[in-house]
């Protein structure tokens, strides 16, 4: 499996988890590849938001895009 179709399930696995989190289910287990996985619960939901950002600019690197980021205009 090419590294950039591993990215891309371990990103539909953190948003589903993610998803489930915000549904109200207390607990989740997301799959790191290799590294086993890793459970997240309400408490520690900003972690997984981090996770899937971070998957996100990884994805976009392999796949050659630019990073987007917010720009702030201020008055």
């Amino acid at each position: 499996m090419a590294m950039i179709d591993v990215l891309k399930q371990r990103l539909v696995e953190a948003e589903e988890a993610y998803h489930k989190l915000m549904i109200g289910e207390k607990e989740v287990s997301v799959s790191v590849g290799n590294f086993g996985s890793t459970s997240y619960n309400q408490t520690n939901i900003s972690q997984l938001e981090k996770y899937i950002s971070a998957l996100k600019t990884q994805i976009n690197k392999v796949e050659g895009r630019a990073s987007r980021r917010v720009i702030k205009v201020v008055f």
